[in-house]
């Protein structure tokens, strides 16, 4: 019936997460497959057995596809990849969205795909390519609006870098049109990748960092410090159960954070540290910043790995020079003040030298001593702080 139907434009769109499709959802697919001048969006997220047998389906020139999204509904336990034919040709594709797929399975359909404004890849593993034959494929694509990059966290560290080091970056690449960079995986790569690329009006940046003893973000400064959107004024961070992340804004009514930076640790001594090595010559980044929030789990402080030693805090607090405001939760008050009353009066002093107000909430702690020394010690050097219990 498909096939001798009006010459109309063909919308397949299809999600299951039961075991297994019906023999006749198949059978339609297929059919509707088949009809490639009419297809125009292809959106299927199915059992891994089911994919399997329908991507194939997806083969040769579809001369109207402006949309394909492919992914599974369920977890896949044989980490059985996605495979694109080589020879799908989609000249008028604009959004693609692939899932649980080699990252050098990407490349072919991103020859022929030069209109994309939206290139979505999650879960991704990166067998058998490297940076530099990505950004070479990627520099194919100059109006892409929307670009998301998310390893497997089964991605080997070791494969990634064993790449980088046997096929350095050259491909250098400037997205006029992006505004939106989302990235997970290690930090490795997409340092790798920042080097050699630019964003010019950039509004949202979001990094999923995997967990690693050492971290380095040059090329990522780099790169947040070509793009003129990127002005930040709001400054959250978030010590949580499974992850720490920074969170900032241009302003308070910002209806979505502009800069994200996540890793995932369990531990609070260990988010500090990785936040502090993260950070660390981010001033620049930093330097319009005038509020500055800490908000945290309340078991972080009872898992035995709460204690920070204050030289870390000093050091993740250096690159807020000009914060006005600071506020602290419920749970992350106590904390603040044992740190302030450990230090001694040169390193309050030195704290957010441009502190006017520090906010915390109404409550009896045990611990206001170092609130108030803190607060008289700035009053006496000329540079008052409003304690405010809000």
């Amino acid at each position: 019936m498909l096939a001798h139907s009006p010459h109309l434009p063909i919308v397949l769109d299809y999600i299951d997460e039961t075991p297994s499709i019906p023999a006749e959802d198949e059978e339609g697919i297929i059919l509707a497959l088949q009809q490639r001048h009419r297809v125009r969006h292809i959106r299927l997220s199915t059992p891994d057995s089911d994919t399997r047998k329908l991507v194939p389906a997806i083969d040769g020139e579809f001369p109207t596809l402006e949309s394909l999204s492919l992914g599974l509904s369920q977890e896949n336990p044989d980490k059985t990849n996605l495979i694109l034919h080589k020879t799908l040709q989609a000249s008028r594709l604009r959004h693609l969205v692939l899932e649980n797929i080699n990252l050098s399975a990407v490349l072919p359909i991103l020859t022929t795909s030069v209109s994309l404004v939206t290139l979505v890849l999650n879960e991704i593993y990166p067998a058998h390519s490297n940076p530099n034959d990505f950004l070479q494929h990627l520099s194919l694509l100059p109006q892409l609006e929307i670009f998301t990059m998310g390893f497997h966290d089964d991605a080997s560290s070791t494969v990634i870098e064993r790449q980088l080091l046997d096929a350095p970056v050259m491909t250098h690449v400037t997205f006029p049109h992006l505004r939106l960079f989302l990235f997970g995986g290690t930090n490795a790569y997409l340092e790798a990748l920042l080097s050699h690329m630019t964003a010019p009006i950039l509004e949202t940046l979001a990094v999923h960092f995997f967990p690693q003893v050492i971290f380095s973000t040059a090329n990522l400064l780099q790169f947040m410090g070509t793009t003129k959107n990127l002005k930040l004024t709001t400054v959250e961070f978030d010590f949580g159960d499974t992850a720490v992340s920074v969170n900032a804004n241009p302003d308070e009514e910002a209806q979505m954070y502009a800069f994200t930076l996540q890793v995932a640790y369990e531990h609070f001594d260990e988010q500090v540290s990785s936040m502090v090595q993260i950070l660390d010559g981010f001033g620049p980044v930093f330097s319009a910043v005038e509020r500055l929030d800490f908000a945290c789990e309340e078991n972080q402080w009872s898992s035995g790995h709460g204690e920070v030693d204050p030289a870390q805090w000093r050091r993740l607090l250096r690159s807020f020079s000009n914060v006005k405001t600071l506020l602290v939760d419920d749970v992350f008050v106590e904390k603040l003040s044992d740190f302030l009353q450990s230090e001694d009066e040169e390193h309050l002093l030195e704290l957010l030298p441009e502190l006017k107000e520090l906010s915390i909430p109404s409550g009896d702690y045990r611990a206001w001593d170092g609130f108030n020394r803190f607060t008289d010690a700035r009053q006496v050097a000329g540079r008052p702080v409003t304690l405010v219990r809000r």
